[in-house]
């Protein structure tokens, strides 16, 4: 039931998607971790001036364990840096601290996207746990109005995957502004870097909304295709 021939050929472009977009984003990081940008400043330095500049004073930036971890929580208005970006003053930490500061941005402004994303997160915590159980509950029973509701609970992954993808852009293209005007960026070289580091990242996310809906699709194509049968 769960890797079945249909599963396999459907999911399969999806699987090799995500192993490129997670080799892209792992060696343009790593290419651009080896490079100093021209400002000569840190992740932390690069978070904390551009605090300053978009006038954020509630907004801290502290160091967090792991790699690429780097997030930023509205909650409690921190901006966490893995060691690799808080420390560093490389293209690759610039490019990220700012990327996570366009964020903060967004929290400021009150972005749209950004809060239906945050509202989303308990949602597709219950839905994403409980739709597949639903889904495959109601094939073994034969009752179809069970797995339909599975296939919308299951839904609101592909739906917050959705929401994602503005939220980051956006992001980015907050990050690339603030760099700008703030003179961090200095040469073309910082420039190119930063655009390479973002886009790579960006397209992890593209790779993730093509995952679920794909996913998205086998369970619906499932589901109707047990109905169907029934009739």
């Amino acid at each position: 039931m769960y890797f079945d021939t249909t599963y396999l050929c459907l999911m399969a472009p999806a699987f090799l998607l995500m192993i490129f977009a997670q080799w892209w984003v792992s060696s343009t990081y790593k290419k651009w971790s080896r490079i100093e940008n021209s400002a000569h400043i840190s992740g932390a330095g690069t978070a904390n001036r551009l605090i300053q500049y978009g006038g954020l004073n509630d907004v801290r930036v502290e160091p967090t364990g792991g790699k690429l971890t780097d997030h930023y929580d509205p909650r409690s208005k921190t901006l966490h840096l893995s060691r690799g970006v808080y420390e560093p003053a490389s293209v690759s930490a610039m490019a990220i601290a700012a990327h996570e500061l366009g964020h903060a941005m967004q929290d400021k402004v009150d972005y749209f996207p950004l809060k239906l994303r945050s509202a989303l997160i308990p949602i597709v915590n219950i839905g994403s746990s409980l739709g597949w159980i639903l889904i495959i509950v109601g094939l073994m029973l034969q009752v179809v109005n069970i797995s339909w509701l599975g296939v919308a609970a299951f839904a609101t992954s592909a739906l917050f995957a959705l929401a994602t993808l503005p939220v980051e852009l956006n992001a980015s293209s907050r990050a690339k502004a603030l760099l700008a005007e703030t003179g961090l960026i200095q040469t073309q070289q910082d420039q190119d870097g930063v655009n390479a580091v973002l886009r790579a990242a960006a397209f992890t996310y593209v790779a993730a909304l093509a995952t679920a809906l794909l996913q998205l699709l086998y369970w619906v194509m499932r589901v109707s295709g047990s109905s169907s049968r029934r009739r």
